[in-house]
């Protein structure tokens, strides 16, 4: 049976046996991983599955259920097992799937998310990439490597998607993840590590693989020596790479379920300025090759492109199509795709040249997030720079402040966007930050 008629099969069988409505998302992937570890092959993965996941509606019931095995046979008894189990939850009037009207006018073009040469990349050349990324990196380490490792992962995707309210789509698409670490021997017990890394749909889009091995021993390179610096108030440049990690507890407090639970410190913050002028959030689901790139949501709402910050002001919250019912709100979409903030003119190094004396961020250590009160705290690493040049590494540092305050400290946007992954975030320059240190 092909998977379209298995999917349709599904979808009959379970309103058959008491489903009021049914969503129905199988999945088809084929992943090969490979690590190198000092020059030599460490892990040679390679697994194709498939799973099939069925969301239940019953009566203002709901249940999510999946399964591997995809005979028919044992399929028989799956469906009527798991419509049975919804009638043993809580009634939520809310738990229905979109109207029609809500998942019509889906987009009618070609994303190009698929690319045939990664799936079918001989195993060779799949190991020549991790293994010259690697090398690359081990080389430059020189004499103060202790480790460099890296790895390459290929996947192939193909998901097939029903649902009981007309909605039906099938989709495909590759990636390509290509990464290098190194550590180093510094003074002490200190062994900074560096790493490096890209993600990207076609495997002609991946950067050079030993510029990127290189890149990676280089990042702890310059981290060697760092020290710690007295508590104050500095400028702070977070590198483009690195800058989705701040980025990720403002947008987290635009989701529908946070603001709904009363979890988040932006809930009464609608069409209030919340950042400098320069700051502008763009959800761009429908770019070319985009790691994030989507046709439609996870509710199956058409893409489409959202400002979620507009110079400074909140202009859109991420609400699904189940708590925009739990609020009365109209849906947006539950999650962002290809997070984009817009780039400005400077370079990091003229924003540096700019700052006069401040530290670049290039890596978090661990941190939290408030997310009712948007306090958040986070420790760092990078350089302490002065005129644009850097003067030495720091380490065992600490930012603490507030995403109600923090972003209105924003003074400028580089123009180098981050495009190895799903958020393209460009270099972010930061006045009046304090550091907290020894």
């Amino acid at each position: 049976m092909k998977n379209e008629d298995l999917c349709q099969w599904v979808l009959e069988t379970a309103t058959k046996h008491g489903a009021t409505d049914c969503k129905i998302r199988l999945t088809k992937r084929r992943q090969v991983e490979i690590r190198y570890r000092m020059n030599r092959p460490e892990s040679v993965k390679e697994a194709t599955t498939r799973s099939l996941w069925m969301s239940i509606y019953a009566d203002g019931r709901y249940t999510s259920q999946s399964t591997s095995d995809l005979r028919k046979s044992a399929l028989t008894a799956f469906i009527p097992a798991a419509c049975a189990a919804v009638r043993h939850l809580d009634q939520d009037p809310c738990r229905t799937l979109p109207g029609k009207a809500y998942i019509e006018n889906q987009p009618q073009r070609d994303l190009d998310l698929y690319d045939r040469q990664v799936a079918e990349m001989a195993i060779d050349a799949r190991h020549e990439l991790a293994a010259s990324t690697c090398k690359a990196c081990l080389e430059r380490g020189g004499d103060q490597l202790i480790e460099a490792a890296a790895g390459a992962t290929f996947s192939e995707k193909e998901t097939i998607r029903l649902a009981t309210n007309g909605f039906r789509a099938t989709t495909l698409g590759t990636s390509v993840w290509l990464s290098a670490s190194m550590t180093a021997r510094d003074e002490g017990e200190r062994k900074p590590a560096g790493f490096s890394h890209a993600a990207c749909r076609h495997l002609q889009d991946l950067p050079d693989a030993m510029a990127l091995g290189k890149e990676a021993a280089e990042r702890a390179l310059d981290l060697l020596g760092a020290k710690k610096l007295p508590s104050q108030i500095l400028p702070v440049i977070v590198e483009n790479r690195t800058a989705g990690r701040l980025l990720g507890g403002l947008v987290s407090a635009m989701k529908g379920f946070n603001i709904q639970q009363k979890q988040s410190f932006l809930a009464d913050k609608m069409g209030t300025s919340i950042a400098g002028p320069l700051f502008s959030v763009i959800d761009e689901p429908l770019l070319v090759k985009g790691m994030g790139s989507r046709l439609f949501d996870h509710d199956g709402l058409p893409s489409k492109s959202r400002t979620l910050i507009d110079h400074g002001s909140v202009k859109t919250f991420l609400i699904d199509w189940y708590h925009s019912r739990k609020m009365n709100r109209e849906p947006t979409t539950g999650s962002v795709s290809n997070l984009t903030i817009t780039p400005g003119d400077p370079s990091i190094e003229k924003m540096m040249a700019d700052a006069g004396r401040g530290i670049l961020v290039t890596g978090f250590l661990g941190g939290n997030v408030n997310p009712t009160t948007g306090d958040f705290s986070v420790g760092i690493s990078g350089q302490l720079f002065e005129k644009g040049l850097p003067i030495h590494a720091v380490a065992e540092m600490n930012i603490a402040d507030n995403h109600l305050q923090f972003w209105k400290k924003l003074t400028a946007v580089g123009n180098d966007p981050w495009t190895f992954g799903k958020w393209r975030i460009p270099s972010l320059a930061f006045d009046g930050i304090m550091v907290s240190g020894g």
